[in-house]
């Protein structure tokens, strides 16, 4: 597995978003974070498109954590396009979300999302829920090579 591991976090909230990177940082997570707040730049920064186009495109292995409810392009249609696209299906997403609905759960599962996580509230269950996520995602899963075409 490469080292030089890039988690995309994808929040909105800016509190959510600084307690999930300080969990990153608490759990020794924190190398090659990028957060951005509205799904549009999310997309684009994903796609290598808009003002993210002439950003150099690395191999390296990439973790999104999404969340749902996002401005302008919602973290539904985020999943859909990048499990949709063949440079980034492979790319594992895991949904960071507040929302207990089914209907978010049931439609996230079905459009590919690798898994379906309900924030914790407070910082200690937070911070838990994401050492289990380095635990499983970046250290026991395996990466299929990107650069790969089977």
């Amino acid at each position: 597995m490469n080292n030089n591991i890039e988690i995309l976090l994808i929040e909105d909230n800016p509190h959510e978003a600084e307690l999930a990177i300080r969990s990153l940082m608490k759990n020794n997570i924190a190398n090659n974070i990028v957060h951005i707040d509205d799904g549009a730049d999310a997309l684009d920064y994903i796609m290598g498109t808009g003002k993210y186009a002439d950003v150099q495109k690395r191999n390296v292995n990439r973790l999104i954590l999404l969340d749902l409810n996002l401005p302008k392009v919602d973290g539904l249609e985020i999943l859909k396009q990048v499990k949709s696209n063949e440079k980034t299906c492979m790319t594992p997403v895991v949904v960071l979300t507040s929302s207990k609905e089914e209907k978010d759960m049931i439609e996230s599962y079905r459009l590919g999302v690798n898994s379906y996580i309900v924030k914790p509230v407070n910082f200690e269950s937070f911070s838990e829920a994401i050492a289990e996520l380095k635990m499983y995602w970046l250290l026991l899963n395996q990466w299929p090579p990107l650069n790969n075409k089977y």
